[in-house]
């Protein structure tokens, strides 16, 4: 059986390749579809310490919305070059460790479907269920052949399960940890949310999240992101990252943080400019105009650095054990559930 190639997978491996040494990666998972194999890779760079914060980037959850893939790949294509001579990159990396999985669902961004090969929505695919929202794109378990098919409930997918791994593996036993999930598709405005998606009920860190929100409104007055939790726009069952956090938090939330995030590019501003991509394959998930894929290949890199400094520089932020977290809480619940 032979590996299938693709634009998306051939650059990672280029990537991988030119990194050498200086990165770590690995086949995660391999998955198998119409006769081929797809490798599911999983690219680390900086300390392998255990005891050093982490911050990981996952794409291609939906296949469809690959530009989350090439984002990554973008970004990845950087830091290789900067490895080369930034000696400040060289030191950030020596205190902590990057992650990339670029491809969580290789088959759907060969296919160009959002689901996977059994037809699966792996966004949709965790045991967790919502508050009682029955709407169909809550994920449903009638038929593959419908949109956000949930998947047997009685085990997760491949794909699934080798994002969780890699997961707990780097991401759990981090003192702090950041994770960002890179999607398209919603709304003209980029999101930044945050847990829950399953539930509109604050999550444990909410204070955590705030405090982020402000430095990063101070420091960058301009940006233009909507930083939320996800629940403020539409409640979902199966959230890969409410799972995993709710794990989290039950085994150490007290001494350690793990935040995930979710990246939302707001794709319908691409189709207001030009309405007629809508009729094509990618059109409602990818800026099919070159101009604008460079546009936004560039476009979140602030925010890339700006967590990365976060990470290595918490006590602004992180863990508050002072009176200011509890101004941070009331804050955000005036703000996000008031």
């Amino acid at each position: 059986m032979k590996q299938r190639a693709f634009p998306e997978l051939e650059q990672l491996e280029s990537i991988a390749a030119r990194l050498g040494n200086r990165a770590h990666c690995e086949i995660v998972e391999t998955v198998e579809h119409a006769g081929c194999r797809f490798p599911i890779h999983c690219l680390t760079l900086g300390s392998s310490a255990p005891n050093v914060p982490v911050l990981a980037y996952f794409g291609g959850v939906h296949g469809l919305e690959k530009i989350g893939s090439e984002v990554i790949l973008a970004y990845l294509h950087t830091l290789c070059e900067l490895l080369d001579w930034d000696e400040e990159l060289n030191r950030r990396l020596s205190n902590s460790r990057l992650v990339f999985m670029p491809l969580v669902n290789p088959v759907g961004v060969f296919r160009g479907t959002r689901c996977n090969g059994h037809g699966v929505d792996l966004m949709r695919n965790s045991p967790i269920e919502s508050d009682g929202n029955t709407r169909l794109y809550s994920g449903q378990r009638f038929s593959p052949k419908l949109p956000w098919y949930r998947g047997d409930e009685s085990k997760m997918e491949k794909e699934a399960q080798a994002l969780c791994r890699v997961v707990h593996r780097h991401l759990f036993d981090a003192p702090l940890a950041i994770a960002v999930d890179l999607h398209s598709g919603f709304g003209i405005h980029d999101r930044l949310w945050f847990p829950y998606a399953s539930r509109q009920t604050p999550f444990p860190d909410l204070a955590d999240a705030y405090a982020l929100k402000q430095l990063f409104d101070r420091c960058y007055p301009h940006h233009f992101y909507k930083i939320e939790p996800m629940s403020q726009e539409y409640v979902i069952s199966g959230d890969l990252w409410d799972y995993l956090y709710d794990d989290f938090t039950d085994r150490y939330r007290q001494r350690k943080l793990f935040l995930p995030l979710t990246l939302e590019m707001g794709s319908w501003l691409w189709l207001r400019k030009s309405p007629t991509h809508l009729f094509q394959r990618h059109g409602l998930f990818h800026p099919l105009l070159p101009h604008r894929q460079q546009r936004i290949l560039r476009r979140h890199l602030t925010l890339f650095d700006f967590l990365f400094r976060c990470l290595l520089y918490p006590r602004q932020w992180a863990k508050l054990d002072t009176p200011q977290a509890e101004e941070n809480q009331r804050q955000a619940m005036e703000l996000w559930y008031g």
